[in-house]
């Protein structure tokens, strides 16, 4: 009974540990190379940076419908829900390209 159990906890221990390494390795497969321009990027584009999911790329896209382009690449923090953190994850992927490339 006991060499079950412990068959069953090592079988539960290696499926978590698989699991979280294809979890980790999709995560990593999806980074860009390069910048990420949040003027003309989409919601799956945006969703490359860290810390941004579906709901905060599509605020991002929101914003700068409403506000026009955004400025400077910091500026990405005047949108509700991506602050100061998430910023300073993704400072150096964080473009807003040229004026004469914005939307």
């Amino acid at each position: 009974m006991i060499k079950r159990s412990i068959l069953a906890l090592v079988i539960g221990l290696s499926v978590a540990l698989l699991a979280s390494t294809v979890w980790s390795a999709e995560k990593t497969v999806k980074s860009p190379v390069g910048k990420i321009n949040i003027n003309t990027a989409s919601v799956e584009t945006l969703m490359n940076l860290k810390g941004i999911g579906q709901k905060n790329a599509e605020k991002i896209i929101a914003y700068r419908n409403a506000n026009g382009p955004f400025g400077k690449p910091e500026d990405i923090m005047l949108v509700g829900g991506v602050g100061q953190a998430v910023w300073k994850k993704n400072m150096d992927m964080i473009t807003v390209g040229s004026p004469a490339e914005a939307p």
